[in-house]
């Protein structure tokens, strides 16, 4: 048995089976996600992943005037779940270490915990920009880029901590995946250079790649011919979002700035309700996984938030 998700993609195997999912709203029970989830475990996932996200910051009168400001996280837990769903599912469970605004030694001490936990498995990411920002800000003593995290896990992994004290190695290391863009990053100036900052996150010491999702299988095909062409060998996961509503429609063009094929656009264009753009998501996903797994790629993750509904319909056709 492989004892990494790592491992499990590098190695023979038939296309598997993975998805995402969100911690609950703070306040809400572990309960409504396994209630999330439950749909998707008939077609034995691989390994779970775990989202995280960065403070939200507002700010509230103070009573001696002025303001102050509040952090606080609307859905924290990706620890937590990551620990529960492993335990109730027998899964591997690969929660998100991101930049963020964290110190070096906070994300040290969530290190700390996933290995007590022996939870090894990360997706290391810098992580959103604040909400009321249009440039990416970091704690002062944390990082501004993926690769820099990921040198701060094989740090952690050697025992070399964030104050510069060299403490025991743990006992089983830490192996991560990253994000890459089909599409490119929107904040990169071309795909070029964005194949650049991605081969400086597996130089750093990646070993696999899940892509921002996508809807051209053809951008995947160029995407993974181009990191072959600089070097890069390590597996690359497709990374695949049913679309479900109208609101989507240009939502996730202008957020995630990825485009949709003509054939796909024409048809939402005929769309009218969300339950119809709901059945054109479902059979262009089918449609696209269909193509990536003859393509033998390692695994297809699926990005579940708010879609578990026809991924399940999806992976039935498909697994």
């Amino acid at each position: 048995m492989n004892s990494s998700v790592a491992q499990f993609l590098a190695s023979p195997h038939s296309t598997a089976f993975s998805f995402e999912i969100l911690p609950p709203v703070r306040g809400r029970s572990i309960q409504s996600a396994y209630a999330n989830i439950e749909p998707l475990m008939r077609f034995a996932p691989a390994y779970i992943n775990i989202t995280t996200h960065r403070n939200e910051v507002s700010y509230h009168p103070a009573p001696s005037g002025g303001f102050v400001e509040v952090s606080n996280r609307r859905r924290p837990g990706t620890v937590a779940v990551a620990a529960a769903l492993r335990e109730r599912y027998k899964v591997p469970t690969v929660p998100h270490l991101i930049c963020g605004h964290f110190s070096r030694n906070e994300i040290e001490d969530q290190l700390i915990d996933l290995s007590y936990l022996g939870i090894t498995d990360l997706v290391v990411l810098r992580g959103d920009r604040p909400k009321d920002s249009h440039v990416f800000t970091t704690h002062e003593r944390g990082h501004s880029h993926a690769a820099q995290l990921a040198r701060q896990v094989c740090d952690f992994n050697r025992g070399h901590m964030a104050d510069g004290v060299e403490a025991e190695p743990p006992a089983v290391p830490f192996t991560f995946g990253v994000a890459g863009y089909p599409e490119k990053h929107e904040e990169a100036m071309n795909l070029t250079t964005d194949l650049m900052y991605l081969k400086e996150k597996v130089d750093a010491g990646a070993s696999y790649i899940v892509t921002q999702m996508f809807y051209d299988n053809a951008k995947f095909f160029n995407f993974v011919d181009r990191c072959r062409a600089l070097g890069i060998t390590v597996p690359i996961i497709p990374g695949l979002k049913p679309l479900t509503s109208l609101r989507q429609l240009s939502m996730l063009p202008h957020i995630f700035h990825i485009d949709l094929p003509e054939p796909l656009a024409r048809e939402l264009q005929k769309c009218t309700t969300d339950a119809r753009v709901k059945e054109v998501g479902i059979e262009w996903g089918v449609a696209q996984a269909a193509e990536l797994r003859n393509h033998n790629v390692p695994s297809i993750h699926f990005y579940a938030m708010h879609a578990v509904e026809s991924v399940a319909r999806i992976a039935s056709r498909i697994y």
